[in-house]
């Protein structure tokens, strides 16, 4: 008697678990004899009720969403590759629920690691991670081009070996650095990190295609340190020659050197902060309150006096909590709304693209003015926004502030980050260490007591003896 045909169906559906971005990711589900397979695809919404599980003429996502088209297009090529699969299989005799996944899951990259790349570059595009995408395009790009001096237009994982990534290596390291003219070639550092985002890429492909039995080939491959890098930090007289630089109110430059000055008097706040500070982190208890982009870390300062100054130079009774400080970034943007990292992270990839580029593309337009000031007050060396983290890094040491504190400053995970640059603790231990880093300018009776915190117990005694000496 004939073995009676297993049904086998496909279908699309929601994945009801978000990912750490919030997301949903839509799933192939392949069914037979009552079991079921799943396999991610490279299409990710930020609301459930964007998925039409019951789509008619291919229209899985609701047109709510603003890229229904192109995700519905995505969709409908991702179903007809695993059909296909099932196609090849069954004539085979081999379209098992197994084979059919495995199947699929490694025909995507076809061994090709390239292939990979792009698909991951993609997969992870969508989600919303764009930075990671963009550091995996890079690579992707680097290897293409050393792939063509070997006369190839493309990269089995199996080619992947120890001798392939030292020849890699020492490629990179004989490109030239096009970005920076001052320097031939590219920097041991940027090397370091392709290098680094290359091994991310090897590892994710194991874990993707269930390979156990091989050993990834960084494995064997040792990846140079990162090299320390010189840190320009201005000192307290050439950032009092900043602050009272005479320049014209309101003007890009005045802007550009206020946001300067706000990222010092905040503990470096990285510009990407600065620029989307809003009026809503400043509290009515005299604090400023956010969270930081880079890190997701929430940071509470108290609001000293020289930043209060500064701040009261942009208030006005028509700004809303929700406007942006400083006039950078358009507060009526697409984007705008989006006023936590938790929600920049549910923006459609191109609109996160779009805020992504407009604060890289401010931050350079400040940086050519800090460049400007710079050269105004005497200081050689382009100073940029980044200055400022470095700067107040070096006025805290200064003061002999301890590393444990400036941790808590700086927003570093962990004490050995913080002591390279140069847990959280207490908001009084770090408002006590602004308040004596910042007094600066104050009155006297302010700077005396500033320079008594810096003494050791020794100093302190001889002062007491002095003044004891000049009472008599």
């Amino acid at each position: 008697m004939e073995k009676e045909e297993t049904m086998t169906t496909f279908n699309l559906e929601l994945n009801n678990k978000p990912n750490k971005n919030g997301l949903y990711n839509v799933q192939v589900r392949i069914t037979q004899d009552k079991r079921h397979k799943r396999i991610k695809t490279s299409v990710y919404i930020k609301s459930r009720t964007d998925f039409n599980a019951n789509a008619k003429n291919d229209n899985w996502i609701r047109k709510n969403e603003p890229f229904h088209v192109r995700y519905n297009a995505m969709l409908v090529d991702e179903l007809i590759k695993a059909k296909d699969v099932y196609q090849t299989l069954k004539a085979d005799n081999k379209a098992s629920l197994e084979n059919i996944k495995s199947t699929i899951v490694s025909s995507e990259t076809s061994g090709s690691f390239l292939e990979f790349t792009k698909l991951r570059t993609t997969e992870i595009y969508n989600q919303g991670n764009y930075r990671n995408s963009k550091k995996y395009n890079t690579l992707r790009i680097k290897l293409e081009k050393y792939l063509e001096t070997l006369n190839k237009s493309d990269l089995l994982f199996s080619e992947i070996t120890t001798g392939f990534l030292t020849k890699f290596e020492t490629y990179l390291r004989t490109i030239e650095n096009t970005r920076r003219k001052d320097k031939a070639l590219l920097h041991n550092n940027y090397v370091v990190k392709l290098l680094d985002t290359f091994k991310a890429l090897t590892t994710n492909y194991l874990k993707t295609n269930d390979i156990t039995d091989k050993l990834n080939p960084f494995d064997n491959f040792k990846i140079a340190g990162t090299t320390p890098t010189h840190k320009i930090k201005l000192s307290i007289t050439e950032i009092e020659k900043i602050e009272t630089l005479d320049l014209s109110v309101n003007s890009p430059i005045w802007h550009s050197r206020n946001c300067f000055l706000f990222s010092f008097y905040f503990a470096g706040i990285r510009a990407a902060d600065v620029l989307q500070m809003r009026w809503k982190n400043l509290t009515s208890e005299r604090r400023l309150r956010y969270q930081m982009d880079k890190a997701e870390k929430f940071k509470d300062f108290n609001i000293h006096d020289k930043a209060l100054e500064l701040i009261k130079l942009y208030k006005n009774d028509a700004a809303k909590p929700n406007d942006y400080i400083f006039p950078f970034l358009d507060s009526n943007a697409d984007y705008a709304q989006a006023n936590t990292p938790q929600m920049i992270a549910t923006l459609s990839p191109e609109l996160k693209v779009k805020l992504l580029n407009t604060v890289n593309s401010k931050n350079t337009l400040i940086d050519k003015y800090l460049k400007e000031i710079g050269g105004l007050v005497g200081i050689e060396e382009n100073l940029t926004m980044h200055i400022a983290r470095h700067s107040f890094a070096k006025r805290a040491a200064d003061l002999k502030i301890s590393n444990n504190i400036n941790k808590s400053l700086l927003g570093h995970s962990n004490l050995k980050e913080t002591e390279t640059y140069m847990g959280d603790f207490s908001t009084q231990e770090t408002d006590d260490a602004m308040s004596t880093i910042f007094s600066y300018g104050s009155d006297p009776k302010a700077q005396l007591v500033s320079m008594i915190k810096e003494m050791d117990i020794e100093q302190v005694n001889i002062l007491i003896e002095m003044v004891m000496k000049k009472a008599k």
